[in-house]
């Protein structure tokens, strides 16, 4: 199987090769190699070597065969060390698969390596202190976004046709915006936190994946979104497999469009330009689409993302083996002085503003079936835009320095409703722009299958960045 041939193939594809016994999982495992090998000079976007060999997957899965990444704060592979983008987290490693990462082995997905993420996952950008920053593949002088920045890059670049990422304020969407790629974060109780945890950020936290197509999103979603056993929280089972709802036609559905950010960010006017014009497209296929908005405050936002802080702080701080402090990046450093310092009310102040910005949007998703938004307020950021590493930066100034950048999708890890990054539109010169579709609790069904309707009128599987395996 030759690179232009791999390339061109999504998880589905693959899958549907090998089982037709076209090719087999070796040569598939081979040319992913190749591809992620041939890219990743450019993009920097691997936290360590690939894995040699790779992690045992079962090749009876849904999509055996097909190559997959994983990323460097999570979901926690046994035996596999991580470093969660730090160079203070040393030696880490796990004696027990987390129970995603059984169920990606269960699915037959062959983890080939590990994707780089911003230190302890708290950026919109992917440029630690301790890989360097990783490179877009659509132009190497800007960044991919960020947490899961690696995986998406290396999706984009066609090297692997899924990965890894996860979601605790946009961390799937923001990545998949700057680089031209699916994001789709599950609603809260979809995938599994456990077994070591029963919900990751205060349940802000949503572990999935990015993909080239929504019908990847659909396959992987039936493969390992069933609902976790002993998990703080679970969603009730889907009617039908996402990969049958692709196929439904989902009727007359009401639309909101909003393009303005709650915080009063600025929004490049492309960006808007490629938001309206999916609502348009939505229009025209016959959704009928009205410009609204859950009426949230941004304080309220940033202060329940306090959330995710304190549980990422308070890990590290109970962790067996303390990580030399000097060693964390400026930020870091004083996200963990604040956790140390925090009392009991400071954590519930962050759950009462949970409470304020969850209720308005589940009210507004009650009356309107689908909220559609950007994604990120701007272009990819230059290198250097979002720097972890200055003093002086309070949690919750970083909090608001990043989410100046992202506006849109951190209400929706507070809500816990399901959100899906589509790369619809593209700037002048050329770079991906993403729009967030946003569902109501449970209708992760809804979300795919107008995803399914705007892939369809909007393709994106055409568009390859300069830099690609094929």
């Amino acid at each position: 199987m030759d690179l232009h041939e791999y390339a061109s193939h999504d998880a589905t594809g693959l899958r549907q090769l090998i089982a037709a016994g076209e090719v087999t999982a070796a040569e598939v495992e081979a040319a992913a190699r190749s591809a992620i090998e041939g890219v990743n000079g450019d993009l920097n976007a691997l936290a360590r070597p690939l894995f040699d060999p790779a992690l045992t997957a079962d090749p009876r899965g849904p999509l055996a065969g097909v190559p997959f990444l994983i990323k460097d704060s999570g979901p926690f592979a046994r035996g596999v060390p991580f470093a969660l983008g730090s160079r203070a987290v040393r030696g880490a490693v796990t004696t027990v698969d987390h129970d995603l990462m059984a169920r990606f082995r269960a699915a037959g997905l062959v983890a080939l390596g590990q994707t780089t993420a911003p230190e302890l996952g708290f950026s919109f950008v992917t440029e630690p202190l301790r890989t360097g920053p990783t490179r877009n593949p659509w132009d190497l002088a800007r960044g991919v976004g960020g947490s899961s920045g690696g995986s998406a890059a290396l999706v984009a670049a066609g090297a692997v046709p899924v990965a890894h990422g996860n979601d605790g304020a946009g961390s799937l969407r923001v990545p998949a915006s700057a680089c031209g790629v699916v994001g789709l974060k599950p609603g809260r109780g979809r995938t599994p936190s456990g077994p070591l945890a029963g919900e990751a950020g205060f349940g802000l936290t949503i572990e999935f994946a990015l993909t080239r197509t929504v019908r990847d999103a659909a396959a992987l979603l039936d493969a390992v979104g069933a609902p976790p056993v002993g998990d703080k929280y679970v969603a009730a089972a889907p009617a039908r497999p996402y990969r049958d709802a692709l196929r439904t036609d989902p009727g007359r559905l009401r639309v909101a469009l909003m393009h303005a950010a709650w915080s009063g960010a600025a929004v490049d006017p492309q960006v808007v330009a490629a938001t309206v014009r999916a609502a348009e497209t939505l229009e025209w296929i016959g959704h009928t689409v009205v410009e609204a908005a859950p009426r949230i405050e941004a304080e309220d936002v940033v202060e329940a993302q306090m959330l995710n802080v304190y549980a990422t702080g308070g890990a590290m701080l109970r962790a067996p083996r303390q990580p030399d402090p000097a060693l964390f990046e400026a930020v870091s450093r004083e996200v963990l002085r604040e956790v140390a310092a925090a009392r009991a009310l400071d954590v519930l102040a962050a759950v009462d503003a949970q409470n304020r910005v969850t209720r308005p949007i589940g009210l507004f998703l009650a009356e309107h079936d689908l909220l559609v938004t950007p994604t990120l307020g701007r272009l990819p950021l230059p290198h250097g835009a979002l720097d972890q590493d200055v003093e002086g930066l309070s949690a919750r100034d970083w909090l608001r320095r990043i989410l100046e950048v992202g506006p849109f999708t951190a209400p929706f890890n507070v809500s816990g409703h399901p959100a899906i990054g589509l790369p619809l539109g593209q700037s002048r010169e050329g770079l991906p722009i993403g729009v967030q579709l946003v569902a109501a609790v449970g209708r992760e069904d809804l979300l795919l299958q107008v995803a399914a309707q705007l892939e369809e009128a909007l393709p994106w599987r055409d568009r390859q960045p300069p830099v690609y395996a094929g």
